[in-house]
Formats: C-alpha cells, sequence, structure tokens
C-alpha cells in the first residue's frame, strides 16, 4: 500500500483502516512519499503493527524515518532499515 503526502489527524485512521484490508498475509506499508507525519499517525502505525504481528513492513520517507527515531520507534523489527 501506498501512501503518499500528510498523514496527520484527518488521514490517519483511513491509512490504518486501508492498511487492514488488504489481504491477509505480508502488508507493505510504502511510506516513502509522506512529507508529514504527526503523533495521530505514529499511533495508527503502532496499532497497524499490533493487529498484524510479524507481517508488516514499513518504507518511510526520510521524515517518516525521523519522526519515529525521535518517538524511540526507529528500531522496530518492521522499519525497513534501508
Amino acid at each position: 500500500m501506498v501512501v503518499a503526502g500528510e498523514v496527520d489527524m484527518a488521514t490517519a485512521d483511513t491509512m490504518l483502516q486501508t492498511a487492514l484490508r488488504e489481504p491477509a498475509g505480508k502488508i507493505t506499508l510504502d511510506l516513502s512519499a509522506v512529507t508529514f507525519f504527526d503523533s495521530a499517525a505514529i499511533h495508527a502505525l503502532v496499532r497497524l503493527a499490533q493487529q498484524v504481528p510479524g507481517t508488516l513492513t514499513v518504507r518511510p520517507s526520510q521524515q517518516v524515518r525521523r519522526v519515529l527515531e525521535i518517538s524511540g520507534l526507529g528500531e522496530q523489527s518492521w522499519l525497513d532499515p534501508a
């Protein structure tokens, strides 16, 4: 699933619900085109990771990676290290 632009209070739940509708198995959340990622987006991402344990891969943009690192989530197993 590809997400672009801003993920904030107005769009975070839509991102979560859309990702949960992905077919069972491996879920890849491509956030490489995301320019803004707030606390609501972090919360949605953590909820997604909890609901689909072991099946999520997140490809963050530089901005998203920085927000996740600042929030203490930079070492999560679902975060693509590239």
